[in-house]
Formats: C-alpha cells, sequence, structure tokens
C-alpha cells in the first residue's frame, strides 16, 4: 500500500500476508507475517522504519473508530532523530497522529538507554515520552572517528569499498 500527499510519498506498507475478514458490524485484516511500514516527512524523506511479526487494522462500519496494532517484536526507527524504539505491542491512533503502548518499551539513542513500561509518542516517533522508567542511567563511549552514511536519503557518489 502507498499513501500519497500532495503528489509525494507520504507512507509505504509492506506485507508478504494479509488476511481480510468481513462481519456485520465491522471489518479486518491481519498481517500474520509480518508488517513493514515506511514513513516519510513532509519534504519526502524516509524518517521512520516500523517492523513487526505480526499487526492487525480494525475498522467499524458504522462508526469511525479505526486502529491499527503491531505486536510481536515490534521495532520503530526515526532516522532522523537516530533513535530507536522496541517493545511487543504497539498502537496507533490516526485520528489523534500518536503511537503508544502500555507494555515494556526500551529505547535506544546514540548517546543513551532508556527502558520503563509505556510510551506516547506522535505517529512519527519524533517525540517519545516514556512512562514508569526504571535502570535507565547508562553511558555510552563514543568512538569519534565513526563516520555514518545515512544510505537511504543520501544523495551523491557512494564511497568505494576497500
Amino acid at each position: 500500500m502507498v499513501q500519497t500527499r500532495d503528489g509525494g510519498l507520504k507512507m509505504r506498507v509492506e506485507a508478504d500476508v494479509m488476511e481480510r475478514y468481513e462481519t456485520d458490524t465491522s471489518s479486518y485484516e491481519l498481517f500474520p507475517k509480518g508488517l513493514h511500514v515506511f514513513a516519510y516527512s513532509e519534504d519526502d524523506q524516509l524518517e521512520t522504519v516500523l517492523h513487526s511479526n505480526n499487526a492487525k487494522h480494525f475498522k467499524s462500519k458504522k462508526g469511525t473508530t479505526e486502529k491499527w496494532s503491531a505486536f510481536g517484536n515490534v521495532t520503530v526507527q526515526n532516522i532522523v532523530k537516530q533513535q530507536t524504539l522496541q517493545t511487543d505491542t504497539l498502537y496507533w491512533d490516526q485520528a489523534n497522529k500518536e503511537i503508544y503502548t502500555d507494555c515494556y518499551v526500551r529505547m535506544y539513542t546514540p548517546d543513551d538507554f532508556m527502558q520503563g513500561y509505556g510510551m506516547r509518542s506522535d505517529e512519527m516517533a519524533r517525540n517519545s515520552v516514556l512512562y514508569r522508567p526504571f535502570n535507565s542511567y547508562v553511558y555510552v563511549l563514543q568512538d569519534s572517528t565513526k563516520v555514518v552514511i545515512d544510505s537511504v536519503n543520501f544523495i551523491g557518489p557512494f564511497l568505494k569499498k576497500r
């Protein structure tokens, strides 16, 4: 599935298998072999990537209720902020444009490691707030000579491999 915004790419969703079910009051899709979501910023740069082992999309026929849930080794990466979030279950509220969970969460940045129970963020994982944190005091030693190249959004010649 591809979603666009003013002619530019907004979101791309990939799954090996999608099962669709209909009832009198609702419809839902299951993604039993995993779901991969690629979200793009307003300037068409890849910003957020989500991977999960399973997912479900539920939609009510009468109301406006629409829920996405991803579960099983859920990983959300914000490429711009170099932030990675790992949890077992994650929900996406499209109406409020936020993602959230009440499960155990690990968050990694180049400088920090945090863990806790519960998290809320905007749908692009730009402003994650970790609830009930614990034992999150870590000092990360970095190599100042390390060079990071974003090969997804990189424009220009690639470096030669030696």
